[in-house]
């Protein structure tokens, strides 16, 4: 991947998953996996917890912005992992505030847009895209699919690249 064709970093704080499904006896050992196109991310098992907190950052290239895909699993040592759902999301709206370039203290803490949900998101409630201590900053709770119960909070925020494709925005 050249450095001219790279957009920047999305950086994914996975916070932590609320009323996760039991996969184990009582509780499940949960992981997050975050996918967009081949590039493949992981956050560490959580022991025996359905609301974990894993507080860690994920970090993906963005050539194009492709959707991303979440999956959550219980860690089981002798056997498969266990799915525990999984949901998806589209940052478009989030890089189109990125790409206004707002560069302005007055507007700290200011909300850029609103993304509802909706019948082909997986949003929890609405998510606001804000400007926060100069940067675009994106909180969503995601309901997971294709599970009983479940939803993961995270954050996206935007790392530019020097030298990278940010002209072109």
């Amino acid at each position: 991947m050249s450095s001219d064709s790279l957009l920047g970093l999305l950086r994914v704080h996975i916070h932590k998953g609320v009323n996760l499904a039991i996969r184990d006896l009582r509780s499940s050992d949960p992981y997050v996996i975050i996918r967009m196109g081949k590039q493949k991310l992981k956050t560490r098992v959580v022991k025996k917890n359905l609301n974990p907190v894993w507080d860690e950052d994920l970090t993906l290239s963005i050539v194009e912005p492709l959707p991303v895909k979440l999956e959550v699993y219980d860690r089981d040592l002798f056997s498969a992992d266990d799915r525990m759902g999984d949901a998806e999301f589209d940052f478009t709206p989030f890089l189109e505030a990125v790409r206004m370039r707002l560069n302005s203290d007055i507007l700290n803490n200011t909300i850029i847009t609103t993304v509802k949900p909706t019948r082909t998101n997986c949003l929890a409630e609405e998510s606001y895209i804000t400007w926060t201590d100069g940067r675009v900053v994106q909180n969503m709770v995601l309901r997971l699919r294709n599970v009983e119960c479940g939803e993961i909070e995270i954050k996206l925020s935007w790392i530019d690249v020097p030298g990278g494709g940010n002209k072109r925005m």
